[in-house]
C-alpha cells in the first residue's frame, strides 16, 4: 500500500512544499530515506525502530 501526504515545510519565515510518500509491505521491517534529509530525519530510524 502507497499513501502519499502533502505538506508545508518552513525554513525561516519562507515555506516551500514537500511530499512524503510512504509504502508499506508485509515482511521484515526496513526503513530507506531518500534525497537529503535533516540530521533530525536520519535519526529517526532509532525513534521508530
Amino acid at each position: 500500500m502507497t499513501v502519499k501526504v502533502s505538506s508545508v515545510g518552513l525554513k525561516g519565515l519562507e515555506e516551500y512544499k514537500i511530499q512524503v510518500e510512504v509504502q508499506s509491505f508485509s515482511g521484515p521491517h526496513s526503513m530507506v530515506i531518500v534525497g537529503l534529509p535533516d540530521a533530525s530525519v536520519k535519526d529517526s530510524r532509532e525513534r521508530l525502530g
